[in-house]
């Protein structure tokens, strides 16, 4: 089974833990995915240039939404630049407990799914 690429959107200010989730979850044995990269914490004058070149490299884009992801100006800009680079993406609901906020670049017609381990298979098989 070829496992998929994955970048990793999420808010690095508010949302580290279930980022850390999820690379757990991708070392799991039935695992369909592997992180190839993630967010950029640090702004340069050169961030996005490095953020693209990851979207790029990845086969898929997950975007972990948290209660303050609305407000989390760079996955903001990391799902534009998906989005301009037409890679294939979802948002994923990073808590089931809380309310989980869409960036402020997603589309009206982006679903934010639940996160189960099966939902997240089919997820990256594309079916969404």
């Amino acid at each position: 089974m070829d496992k998929k690429r994955v970048f990793i959107s999420f808010d690095y200010d508010n949302d580290v833990a279930i980022k850390e989730l999820l690379v757990g979850q991708a070392k799991n044995e039935d695992s369909p995915f592997l992180i190839s990269d993630w967010s950029i914490k640090e702004e340069s004058v050169t961030w996005k240039a490095e953020a693209a070149e990851r979207i790029k490299r990845s086969d898929v884009v997950i975007v972990l939404c948290g209660e303050n992801t609305d407000c989390a100006r760079g996955v903001g800009i990391e799902l534009e630049l998906t989005q301009q680079l037409d890679r294939p993406y979802f948002l994923l609901a990073g808590y089931s407990d809380k309310t989980c906020r869409r960036p402020i670049t997603a589309k009206s017609t982006d679903k934010m799914y639940r996160w189960t381990w099966n939902n997240l298979k089919l997820l990256l098989e594309g079916k969404r």
